[in-house]
């Protein structure tokens, strides 16, 4: 994309007032998007961003520039001018830097490249979306429908003599339908995804996928509100683990530990959960829609393991982590594009399977709710309280799933509810979603298999 040895004078030009460590980052995305409301294609898009950013480090400080102008000149006084930033002087001079390509292994094949000419074949996956979702049942008025595909070449190079080039391949399906029942609206939502080409769709389910979303948005609109109380709650598998990924994941970043602006701060080897929980976050899972060779530092993505039985083992690290907390980095350093600096971020989060089947779970569960798939919520990392809304939730009675209930959340600590997990279920699966934290929407797996909190508190609009 540039010539080595124009990086190498960028980075070169970048220590000239006494930085310590210099990195580069240079993308080349290529996007596509599809969509279609009421089985009428409404959007049709490509687009391509290319360009480089810039981090300077000096001890604890960084800076951190970018543009899309790759001309010789203007890379050098990007360079010159990031660097003029740099505070406290110290040994300004000439650095000699030699690159050294590094080959990486490709852990993520991709057997069909997206590209133009797939537009055709995709609107009829769209439709037969479309058409599965909205014959349902006659209480759905409206469905939307998206693809989204995305090749993104990168080349990170730094100051140490790291040269490394990688390219990712991102293919997601939206599927979104709206039951009406009078003045009753409620929608329901399916978003599968890959590291992966367009052999993921042709091999997706695509009208199971829609008859789910449509199920979930006419159950909802028939359903009677929530009870609130304290109340036991099963979280079903897959994507009940952003409940996990929001209100403790985050918190588990460097970019929080590091400042102490984390309640999980200074508390490896201690009991944070329940015995029953392990946590993991692994980026190198094959193919999955939060996975890396590399990060976006440059690093080899690894399995962290953040939680065993209970005990807080590490934290999610980057380059700048490291420095600040002392210890290595974990692959973690990830960011949305060129544009951004790179943080501490997740990549695919879950809670390891327990011993306990689904329908054990809620065979033990007297009276509680069953919270079937989660919605959106808001999560302050610094204290772990959240909101989360149930978009398909059940009430339990007498060990057996009854009645669906509309507008619930779930409110806690996520420390707190760590803690009160009492039974984890052997049924482990990963739903997937974007997260937006300070180096911008990144692609992530929230998993989980069934487990139940014995305690949380729920919103809802009748009473206990």
């Amino acid at each position: 994309m540039i010539h080595p040895t124009q990086i190498q004078d960028m980075l070169q030009a970048a220590l000239e007032t006494g930085g310590d460590f210099a990195e580069v980052f240079v993308e080349d995305r290529t996007n596509g998007q599809l969509g279609m409301t009421g089985g009428v294609v409404d959007t049709a898009l490509s687009g391509r961003d290319f360009g480089i950013g810039i981090r300077i480090m000096k001890e604890h400080f960084s800076v951190y520039a970018y543009t899309s102008d790759l001309s010789e000149q203007s890379l050098i006084r990007l360079a010159k001018s990031a660097a003029k930033a740099i505070r406290g002087g110290g040994a300004p001079g000439t650095h000699t830097i030699t690159l050294h390509p590094h080959a990486i292994p490709n852990h993520h094949p991709i057997a069909i490249i997206p590209d133009g000419s797939q537009k055709r074949a995709k609107i009829d996956m769209m439709r037969r979306a479309h058409e599965a979702a909205s014959q349902y049942d006659p209480s759905i008025t409206q469905t939307s429908i998206g693809i989204s595909n995305s090749i993104q070449n990168v080349l990170i190079a730094n100051s140490n003599g790291l040269l490394v080039e990688d390219t990712r391949t991102y293919t997601r399906m939206r599927i979104s339908a709206i039951a009406t029942d009078g003045e009753h609206r409620q929608s329901g939502f399916r978003g599968p995804g890959a590291y992966a080409g367009t052999e993921f769709l042709e091999n997706l389910n695509i009208e199971e996928n829609a008859r789910h979303a449509a199920r979930i948005a006419t159950t909802m609109v028939k359903a009677g509100y929530a009870p609130s109380g304290r109340l036991p709650v099963v979280i079903e598998n897959g994507f009940g683990g952003v409940l996990f990924h929001e209100a403790c994941g985050h918190g588990l970043e460097s970019t929080a530990v590091a400042h102490g602006t984390s309640v999980f701060a200074n508390k490896i080897g201690q009991q944070v959960a329940s015995p029953l929980v392990t946590a993991i976050d692994d980026g190198t899972i094959q193919n999955a829609w939060g996975s890396l060779n590399i990060d976006d530092e440059g690093a080899p993505t690894q399995r962290n393991v953040l939680i065993e039985n209970g005990i807080l083992k590490g934290y999610l690290i980057d380059r700048m982590g490291s420095r600040q907390m002392g210890v290595p980095a974990t692959g973690s350093g990830r960011r949305q594009s060129y544009k951004f600096a790179p943080a501490s971020r997740m990549n695919n989060t879950f809670i390891a399977n327990g011993d306990s089947t689904r329908e054990e779970i809620i065979a033990n569960t007297e009276y509680g709710i069953y919270a079937k798939s989660l919605g959106g919520g808001s999560v302050n990392t610094s204290t772990s309280e959240f909101n989360f809304a149930v978009e398909e939730a059940y009430m339990i009675r007498n060990g057996k799933i009854a009645e669906p209930v509309k507008g619930a959340t779930l409110i806690g600590k996520g420390i707190e509810t760590l803690q009160n997990i009492d039974m984890v279920g052997n049924n482990l699966d990963h739903g997937q979603g974007m997260c937006g934290s300070v180096s911008g929407s990144l692609p992530v797996n929230c998993g989980q298999p069934t487990i139940r909190v014995s305690e949380m508190t729920v919103g809802g609009r009748k009473g206990e």
